[in-house]
């Protein structure tokens, strides 16, 4: 699993942030930022759950 994310589609919102901080934050230049490409499949609910939630589809899992 492999989380991708189209930061010109990012309004930092941060609703991935909130879900999975250990997975994403808004940057100092308001996108998000990916702090962890590859989470274990331990995590998939989480992670998935967080980018399912981004209103501008900027996440997506591969």
């Amino acid at each position: 699993m492999r989380i991708e994310a189209d930061r010109g589609k990012c309004d930092g919102i941060g609703m991935c942030e909130s879900m999975a901080p250990g997975f994403f934050e808004v940057g100092d230049d308001g996108t998000v930022v990916v702090l962890d490409e590859r989470p274990g499949e331990d995590h998939r609910q989480d992670v998935a759950a967080a980018v399912d939630s981004c209103p501008v589809l900027a996440l997506k899992l591969t």
